[in-house]
């Protein structure tokens, strides 16, 4: 056990044995909590990645590029690390990331921003290679963790309900569905049931949105890296650290909930090789998703948990295609309505949530003060020197609870942490 720890990459059962059992995992829950997973991050997301791109009057060919950097080496992600592991960790890229960089853009050219998203994968993966961040990993309380977790994911579940104002018979239908599906039609997936009602409400009452991405399908345009101090430090060091701080660590937290046991190092060290080849291709990173791994990790994904990384691949194969394909088909993506979208996203995380506060506020743990200030930190989601919340939630939580509580105790090692 010792010498597996000491390993760079955790060792698993191969992606010989997670190609040969795919098959026998795929099926309608599996593949639906892959679509939905796929549909949330090519929605939104990529609206935010194509308003950074107009921030910063990127041409055509290099806003595609960008889009085929994080979502086809995302979707290489998922297979690689699914297959191999047999565990539902999914790729894509940070969100709050691509928010940074649209900032960020304002003030320097394209070309040192790329040369920071290089630089920027360097230290994961530097973080990765040495061992460090699974140390940190291991001894820091889960509590901590889940409560971390349950703030970051909680706007999801709100989401689905304010979402009920902006389109209340599309988003009523779907959630009616879910939760009949889930009483009386054992046989299908709830959450398919509410994207398939709720697809049927759009047709009905015609809500498809009249939005245009605003490019055309162009080949991808390749933009010289060039490297400064001063992007470093303003783009490279809080894209890291949000990459490690929240992407990976609410992946991270999600996966031990869920009673996986998650390669921390392998996850930061395909994150940094991620984000030095999306970096060179013109993309901010390439990392763990954290929602996207809730969704695919739940229950939602089948009752068989050894089965669920077969919604990592379904979803890995749709994010590799928006990516390859994504001049043609972000226009179509935009015409769903973002209240459905939300709302499904938010019913596919509501057994997540609910594991995450149990395990958060678990008596028996001690962590409690600790982890009510990660949860709330959390869902303030405030951003402190362009670091987004669900780094400062586990970085106070974990002082608050060495300074009140288990002081002695704090640096323990989590057994959920392998």
């Amino acid at each position: 056990m010792e010498t597996a720890r000491r390993q760079i990459i955790e060792p698993g059962p191969g992606i010989a044995s997670g190609l040969r059992d795919l098959p026998s995992n795929l099926n309608l829950r599996t593949g639906s909590a892959g679509l939905v997973a796929a549909i949330f991050g090519c929605s939104g997301p990529a609206l935010i990645v194509i308003g950074a791109a107009g921030a910063g009057n990127l041409t055509d060919g290099q806003t595609v590029a960008w889009l085929l950097a994080i979502y086809g080496l995302g979707g290489l992600i998922s297979f690689v690390l699914a297959l191999h592991y047999k565990i539902p960790v999914t790729g894509a890229y940070s969100i709050p990331g691509a928010a940074l960089v649209a900032g960020s853009l304002a003030t320097f050219p394209f070309s040192e921003a790329v040369g920071a998203f290089v630089m920027a994968g360097v230290i994961v993966l530097f973080l990765g290679v040495t061992g460090l961040i699974g140390k940190v990993m291991r001894w820091l309380p889960m509590p901590i963790v889940m409560a971390m977790i349950a703030g970051a994911l909680i706007r999801f579940g709100i989401g689905a309900v304010t979402a009920v104002s902006a389109l209340p018979i599309v988003v009523g239908a779907s959630v009616i569905a879910f939760f009949v599906s889930m009483r009386f039609v054992k046989a299908v997936p709830p959450v398919l049931s509410a994207l398939v009602v709720g697809l049927i409400a759009v047709a009905l009452t015609g809500s498809f949105g009249t939005s245009e991405a605003g490019i055309s399908f162009v080949l991808p345009e390749l933009t010289a890296p060039i490297f400064t101090l001063d992007a470093f430090f303003a783009i490279a060091v809080p894209l890291a650290i949000l990459v490690v701080g929240a992407e990976n660590a609410q992946a991270t937290g999600v996966l031990l909930a869920e009673k996986y046991s998650p390669p921390v190092n392998a996850m930061t060290v395909i994150s940094g090789v991620g984000g030095i080849l999306a970096g060179f291709l013109g993309g901010h990173n390439a990392n763990i998703a954290g929602p996207m791994t809730a969704i695919c990790s739940s229950d939602q994904a089948g009752e068989k948990r050894e089965g669920r990384y077969a919604a990592t691949i379904v979803n890995g194969v749709l994010f590799a295609g928006f990516g390859v394909f994504a001049g043609a088909v972000v226009p179509l993506i935009l015409k769903l309505p973002a209240p459905l979208i939300g709302t499904i996203a938010g019913l596919a995380m509501i057994n997540v949530l609910i594991m995450a506060f149990q395990a958060a506020f678990t008596k028996a743990d001690g962590y409690q003060i600790g982890a009510f200030v990660a949860l709330v930190v959390s869902m303030s989601n405030v951003t402190i020197l362009n670091i987004s919340a669900p780094f400062w939630a586990l970085l106070f939580g974990a002082i608050i609870s060495m300074l009140v509580e288990k002081p002695v105790e704090i640096g323990r090692r989590s057994p959920a942490a392998g």
